[in-house]
């Protein structure tokens, strides 16, 4: 068989609702969707959440391109791209009935595949989905199929390291930078790494050592200063790390990755609620990811009442800052009076699309399961004077289609890297509970 360079991609449904933009993405090749993929879209259509507004968008970009010979001929996807096809063999291939009788959408996509090869045997035709199971099930029947990895993150080391520490510095060095507020400028140290902007480290010497930032803002490597933020005390570098980008209003995005335990969304808010002037709202939002493949639709209640068990964690780190403050404190009753006055709230992620938010702490928690494109969306919400903090832990993914590559907090933090109103601090040691941690290491 002569295989030419040209190809064929075939998308499954969730492809297009991970990215409605995909169809950009196979530059001369050209793209069939079986017809039974647009009856699943059809499925999505309605809904608040951004799987549906994804389902919406990309029919909407099938309807503009859509013309008499799209079923035949295809449509043209512009200079230098290939067709795009629509395509419904009729009938269910009989190698397919025979491994796989159960006529289900993923199986159907597999039948329309066999069809599409047996017509172009000359031309590679593969398979392109997010299903792990389905790219198993392909593999079975000797099919070629690929994962949509276009926006797949292909470092993830900086999500698993611990903080950097740079050793060999001159003593007299860190006793100059222990008396000077303002730092020392980045050229008198000579490091032989590399450092990204609003990076935090370590500097040692033979008898001393302190904890660093490379300020991008003022060009130099300035101490950081450990300070409560509403009861929460930093327990470990990292944890003083994070307070540090977390409390500095010129950075305007954060990452904060960390396995359970670490601290993450408990850091973030604590860093909110000690800005609380600096900001006229301080919104704690998450997404709504059912377990075990069940809708909301199955809890008892309203709207409310049903998302309660997943919003119940943030409730939980709002008790423990509570916690931490005595009965006289002022803090407390000002805690209480943000509450009250809702210029501190805590939403599910759906009810935050739409909104410009201006002047706003927003934490998204949980975002590695979000997809990029949806943390694109949120990211642009924000208006004049508002930060955006991103808090997850890319080995807790719960959507089946997204992993510690291609999910959009590991997306964020790839490309977001190197500029200065970007800062990214990964918290390794846990301080949740000795139970906490060793179950997080060893289970």
């Amino acid at each position: 068989m002569n295989m030419g360079s040209k190809k064929n991609f075939i998308l499954d449904t969730n492809v297009i609702l991970h990215d409605y933009k995909c169809l950009d993405n196979f530059e001369e090749n050209d793209i069939y969707i079986p017809f039974v993929v647009l009856e699943e879209l059809d499925k999505f259509k309605k809904g608040s959440e951004q799987i549906n507004f994804n389902a919406r968008a990309f029919v909407r970009e099938l309807d503009d391109l859509t013309d008499d010979d799209l079923f035949e001929k295809g449509a043209e996807l512009g200079v230098g791209r290939g067709r795009l096809y629509i395509v419904n063999i009729p009938g269910y291939h009989p190698k397919m009935a025979e491994a796989f009788p159960e006529k289900t959408p993923d199986h159907r996509i597999l039948s329309t595949f066999i069809g599409i090869t047996e017509k172009q045997p000359e031309t590679k035709t593969i398979l392109v989905t997010k299903d792990i199971n389905l790219r198993m099930k392909a593999r079975s029947l000797g099919l070629l199929v690929e994962d949509y990895i276009t926006d797949k993150v292909v470092n993830v080391d900086a999500f698993s390291d611990k903080e950097l520490e740079i050793e060999g510095i001159d003593g007299d060095l860190i006793d100059e930078l222990y008396s000077k507020s303002h730092g020392i400028p980045i050229d008198d140290f000579n490091f032989d790494v590399s450092l990204d902007p609003n990076q935090c480290f370590i500097l040692k010497s033979e008898r001393n050592s302190i904890l660093v930032r490379n300020n991008p803002f003022t060009g130099r490597i300035e101490k950081i200063v450990k300070s409560a933020n509403f009861g929460i005390q930093a327990r470990n570098a990292e944890q003083a790390f994070a307070f540090e980008v977390l409390n500095d209003p010129q950075i305007k995005l954060v990452g904060v990755t960390g396995k359970a335990g670490t601290g993450k969304t408990l850091l973030a808010l604590a860093a909110a609620l000690n800005q609380n002037k600096q900001y006229t709202q301080i919104l704690l939002a998450r997404p709504i990811v059912s377990l075990s493949n069940k809708d909301l639709g199955f809890l008892p209640g309203d709207e409310k009442q049903k998302m309660a068990p997943y919003m119940q964690p943030l409730y939980d780190n709002l008790k423990v800052i509570k916690a931490q403050l005595s009965s006289s404190n002022p803090d407390l009753k000002t805690l209480e009076d943000m509450e009250k006055s809702k210029q501190l709230e805590i939403e599910a992620l759906a009810y935050i699309r739409g909104r410009s938010l201006n002047d706003t702490y927003c934490i998204i928690d949980e975002a590695q399961n979000l997809t990029p494109h949806e943390v694109k969306t949120i990211i642009t919400r924000a208006g004049e004077g508002t930060k955006m903090v991103f808090t997850g832990d890319l080995q807790q993914i719960d959507s089946p289609y997204l992993d510690a590559q291609s999910n959009g907090l590991a997306y964020m933090i790839d490309k977001m890297k190197g500029q200065n109103i970007f800062g990214h601090v990964n918290l390794v040691k846990g301080e949740r509970s000795e139970l906490s941690e060793l179950a997080s290491n060893l289970l």
